[in-house]
């Protein structure tokens, strides 16, 4: 009793000092966060502290926006950074990757692109996930998940880098993996080993990690607690040394290999060596902003010139039941198991496995030496936490810091930034606790609202731990390269903690084309990565040109697969003999050369064809399996299969006319073209075109009505349809997606004898005709659209139009019932459009459905084809 009552006063007391202590730091903190507010209210011009909001009542120095890091400018930032990359921006070069579905780097962009949910349950080559999981989240020694990301299994040759076998068993896997994807980022950047290039001021920095092969053989050292605990048991000395043997046999033994086999450093030593790289090389660890640690490490070298070309990146194939159990009693493993970064239901982090590296040069360098250059680092900003509430807790002002420091390092305003691919755990703590830091800093003195698109790829393949900063930074450089916000999966509901509306930021859930508006700066970008210990990261980058001039796509494309012979039976011969080479080791090269010979062949007329576009060799395949079955099941003359394959005993005639036809208007919907747009430049261009001409007229960029931001409601999706209904954005968002993919037409060699068109389309053909410049077009569009828009006001009715399918005669003889209503086309002898009042069209609606007609509304703002009387002999 008396020593619970010394207890209990001590612990007391404790509190008392904890206040104590916490009351004094406040009170020196109110008092730096009062001179700052003093020194920043005059840039302001008023009493408001910086940041996006002025809520002087709030006791959270983010929300409010107050500045609680330091009065200094961004200008003085500078001064801690020494060698500012504003002076001395660094290139992109190279780069390669391993990560969860993804066996490099054009499969990792893929699934991306794609919105692929790479997270799966633990693989039996991994571990037995039975032994571990319990979905009771305080069991002990137990994993709640049992899910996550995987790297796939990949053929490792130890030869090809001058490996013995031998010590394979002795090496950690993070040590081959890290020489699997070194090597090919080398080669993407064009240094490959039958290169000559200046290996001795070349080196390598990673972020990495190596436990799987420590922790196995510190357990076989176990084996002294072994022997008591079978002796205590009652077993003999002769049955506890055979027991004890059998269990050493499940750990890797010890041998001369093992220390450097296991050892983190040796990772980035290993490459230098095997590589001969004679510049610095070493490995990092800032917990998971490890990569961008490394990367800062590795830009300090090309800025003060002590190498000229830097391997930077980072590695952790450990997804183990170590790491497993570390994340379930912190506890920060999603109880869901799904990575739902910044969603309304986001519970906590997914692990992933990934390798990832890039190669770097100076952008002077890079551009002498003719290098292809995916992004350019603009400037890179890091800080610490300081003392904080927890070693673990996310600091909001920690990463203002690093943030601030980033763009103050790149000498660029975050206002002009589009897209930021966030650290994103998808934790209930983290995800605010970051978007608070980045709203202070991305919103102050900017009432713009949602335009930064905000994303992270753990959404996809979850935590990769040590490799998310490359992750991420591979991510976005190909953004920038492919000119696209990549879209982040997994976001039904942004979470209500964020009050996402009222920031510069929306979640991008979707693909979508990254257009840059008249008179703005490049696309520019930020990388964020944070680690436990309280340590932060910011990365700038910035796009090398606005648009790309050759080939530059790293996303797969499909691919025409053309095969003819002179007879049907010889041709399903030969199918079944192209297949047999696709399945042969040399199928990729076979595959390759007849894509190649697909492109420019003529067919001639009397041969038997078949035809597909094939993603990949496995889609070739699985296609011309499905060809040789068809060939043994019809004898047609032609047929056609739903996966898009097509066959023809022989060729049609060729001497007919070809006619090129463009629609007009009611064919526009949201996001038509976008992947038009995000792969091809002509697209891009022609949008940015229109988008300069209505931005003079004081209206939004057509690309931004066409590819409206991400919405989440029903009112909202109407209203983004509403707005591409009205005829100033409609007719320039179809001129600008016709004549576009008019041009790749052009490009691809399509040349029509005659060209025609629908309603506003007679306008496209004229320019695609050449009666009409470029310049002409574009202005008439814009003007037409303009001219032809509903006047403001609430009770003005615009009116509607109605496409109806039947017999022209009787439509006709109904509509001449109807008051109001109009046939406005006579589109054929089957189909008329009517114009009218909104209410007469509603009512014409009902009579013609009564009549068993389908009639269908027009997507338009306003009838776009006045009422008018058919010619003579029209029907």
């Amino acid at each position: 009793m008396f020593t619970g009552n010394i207890l209990e006063s001590l612990a007391e007391l404790q509190n008392d000092l904890d206040i104590f202590e916490r009351a004094v730091s406040e009170m020196i903190e109110g008092k730096e966060m009062g001179d700052t507010a003093m020194e920043s209210s005059s840039n302001l011009g008023s009493g408001c502290d910086i940041g996006a909001g002025c809520n002087s009542g709030s006791t959270d120095a983010v929300s409010s926006g107050r500045n609680v890091i330091s009065g200094r400018s961004a200008s003085s930032e500078l001064d801690i950074n020494g060698h500012a990359l504003s002076q001395t921006p660094i290139a992109v070069i190279g780069m390669a990757s391993l990560f969860p579905e993804a066996k490099d780097t054009q499969a990792y962009w893929d699934n991306i692109l794609r919105e692929v949910d790479c997270m799966s349950e633990v693989p039996a080559s991994r571990w037995n996930s039975a032994d571990y999981f319990d979905p009771d989240i305080q069991a002990a020694d137990k994993t709640y998940c049992k899910r996550g990301g995987f790297i796939p299994d990949i053929d490792f040759n130890p030869m090809e880098f001058g490996l013995p076998p031998n010590i394979l068993e002795a090496t950690e896997i993070s040590q081959m993996l890290a020489l699997v994807v070194a090597r090919e980022a080398m080669k993407d950047a064009g240094y490959g080993p039958e290169l000559d290039f200046n290996h001795e001021k070349t080196g390598v920095v990673l972020g990495a990690v190596a436990r799987q092969l420590s922790g196995p053989l510190w357990g076989r050292l176990q084996y002294p607690i072994w022997e008591r605990v079978l002796k205590s048991s009652g077993l003999s000395d002769e049955d506890t040394q055979r027991i004890v043997e059998k269990l050493k046999l499940a750990y890797p033994s010890w041998q001369e290999n093992s220390f450097p086999g296991m050892l983190t450093n040796v990772i980035a030593g290993r490459i230098a060596n095997r590589f001969d790289f004679g510049g610095l090389n070493c490995n990092l660890d800032a917990a998971c902003a490890s990569s961008l640690a490394a990367l800062k490490m590795a830009v300090s070298e090309l800025v003060e010139r002590r190498a000229d070309i830097m391997l930077t990146g980072g590695v952790d194939p450990d997804n183990s039941p170590f790491t497993y159990l570390s994340f379930s009693k912190t506890p920060a493993l999603s109880r869901t198991q799904e990575s739902r970064p910044f969603d309304a239901k986001g519970d906590g982090i997914m692990l992933g496995e990934g390798v990832g590296m890039v190669v770097l040069k100076r952008l002077e360098d890079a551009e002498r030496d003719g290098d292809r250059i995916y992004a350019v680092i603009r400037g890179i900003g890091t800080s610490s936490d300081g003392r904080f509430k927890s070693i673990y807790a996310p600091s909001p002002e920690g990463q203002v810091k690093a943030i601030r420091r980033a763009y103050a390092d790149a000498n660029i305003d975050p206002t002009t930034v589009g897209l930021v691919e966030a650290h994103g755990t998808g934790t209930m703590a983290g995800d605010p606790a970051e978007f608070a830091g980045m709203n202070v800093v991305f919103s102050e003195n900017n009432p713009r609202k949602q335009y930064i698109a905000l994303g992270s790829v753990k959404s996809q393949i979850g935590h990769t731990k040590t490799a998310a900063g490359a992750a991420s930074l591979i991510k976005v450089a190909l953004a920038l390269h492919h000119k696209v916000l990549p879209p982040s999966i997994n976001i039904e509901q942004p979470s209500p903690k964020l009050k996402i509306e009222n920031s510069p930021f929306y979640l991008n859930n979707k693909l979508r084309p990254w257009m840059r508006h008249p008179e703005a700066p490049p696309r520019r970008a930020g990388v964020s990565s944070f680690g436990f210990g309280g340590t932060n990261f910011h990365v700038v980058l910035e796009e090398y040109e606005t648009e790309q001039c050759g080939a530059y796509r790293i996303n797969t494309v499909t691919q025409p697969v053309l095969i003819s012979a002179a007879t049907p039976v010889e041709l399903a011969e030969l199918c079944q003999a192209w297949l047999a080479a696709f399945q042969s080791e040399s199928g990729v090269a076979q595959y390759v050369g007849l894509v190649n010979a697909s492109r420019d062949r003529a067919v001639p007329i009397a041969e038997a064809r078949l035809g597909f576009m094939a993603e990949s060799l496995e889609d070739a395949c699985a296609k011309l399996k499905v060809a040789t079955n068809l060939f043994r099941q019809l004898k047609q003359e032609s047929w056609e299969h739903p996966q898009g394959i097509y066959y023809r005993a022989s060729g049609l005639s060729l001497g007919g006319k070809v006619v090129a036809l463009f629609s007009g208007q009611g064919a526009q919907y949201l996001d038509m073209g976008h992947l038009l747009a995000t792969n091809f430049p002509p697209i891009r261009e022609t949008f940015a075109r229109y988008d300069r001409l209505l931005s003079r007229e004081g209206l939004e960029p057509v690309s931004d009505v066409v590819y409206g931001l991400p919405v989440f409601d029903e009112v909202a999706a109407k209203a983004q349809k509403q707005k591409l209904q009205r005829t100033e954005y409609a007719q320039p968002a179809i001129g600008a997606l016709s004549s576009g993919l008019y041009k790749i037409f052009q490009q691809a060699g399509f040349s029509p004898d005659f060209t025609a068109g629908h309603s506003f389309g007679e306008l496209t053909a004229l320019w695609a005709s050449g009666v009409l410049s470029e310049d002409d077009y574009a202005f008439l569009v814009k003007a037409r659209g303009q001219a032809m828009a509903a006047p403001a006001g609430r009770d003005f009715d615009a009116g509607a139009m109605l496409a109806v399918k039947g017999d022209a005669a009787r439509i006709q003889a109904i509509v001449a019932t109807l008051a109001g209503v109009s046939i406005a086309n006579f589109n054929s002898g089957q189909q008329v459009v009517l114009a009218g009042a909104t209410d007469a069209i509603a009512i014409a609606k009902t009579a013609l459905e009564a009549q068993q007609f389908e009639p269908i509304p027009l997507p338009v703002s306003a009838p776009s084809i006045p009422p008018r009387r058919p010619c003579p002999g029209a029907v």
